[in-house]
């Protein structure tokens, strides 16, 4: 069924959380919204939160990826190893792989890993490993319809997006559609609005994002799971 959550079985996670190079926003403030996005996975596979981005990581991020040559970014394709192919009818965007190098690009990190830790420990996913990139749509740019994960495929498990545009207006295009299922031909728009967090289980939901009027930037990362491991076991009731 689109939207269920399904859990993988005898997994062992252990992370280690290394400091944090900002200031970390209240432990209260976090827990409230990793449960929140627990509580949407479960409900519904997916959950949505404007704003929500700890301002401080947030800030760090922008200014980053605002410094950023433009040579570090290089044409996004489709597909991955010896199947990835620039098909520029399908997507125009160009992308950037974030290593954790910088103390920026640490602070994401560390703060994924949290939030790895967090549902691992809520939902028992299996979230085993994680990689992101950084994202810039110049006007003009766009990215059909797809999804993140095939079925059946235990690798990509559940993706997460945030948005780094400041003052974005309706007028700048480069809205994330969110539908529900394969069926689905309305979907939900989402506006690419500065600290805004999206997650959704990978292979269940297609999306897509309408082109860009307006330089957009945003960060777009995939949890994974232990790839020899493939058993799934419903959720807890």
């Amino acid at each position: 069924m689109p939207g269920t959550l399904r859990m993988t079985a005898e997994i062992t996670v252990s992370v280690t959380l290394p400091e944090v190079d900002i200031q970390p926003c209240a432990p209260q403030v976090e827990s409230h919204l990793f449960e929140a996005i627990a509580q949407n996975l479960l409900t519904q596979g997916y959950s949505v939160h404007p704003g929500a981005l700890p301002e401080s990581l947030g800030d760090m991020l922008h200014d980053y990826v605002q410094r950023l040559p433009g040579g570090q970014f290089d044409p996004a394709g489709i597909g991955r190893d010896e199947q990835h192919t620039l098909v520029k009818t399908i997507r125009k965007d160009e992308i950037c792989w974030i290593t954790g190098d910088t103390p920026a690009t640490k602070a994401w990190l560390d703060w994924t890993a949290e939030l790895q830790a967090y549902l691992n420990r809520r939902l028992f996913l299996g979230l085993f490993s994680f990689e992101s990139h950084f994202a810039h749509y110049a006007p003009g740019d766009f990215y059909k319809r797809h999804v993140d994960a095939f079925r059946g495929d235990t690798n990509r498990i559940l993706s997460v997006v945030i948005y780094l545009n400041r003052d974005w207006r309706d007028e700048n295009g480069g809205e994330l559609i969110l539908y529900q299922d394969r069926e689905d031909t309305t979907g939900q728009k989402i506006k690419p609005s500065f600290g805004t967090i999206v997650t959704f289980l990978s292979e269940e939901f297609p999306h897509e994002v309408l082109p860009a009027r307006s330089d957009r930037y945003s960060i777009a990362g995939w949890f994974r799971v232990n790839s020899t491991s493939t058993e799934r076991v419903d959720p807890p009731n």
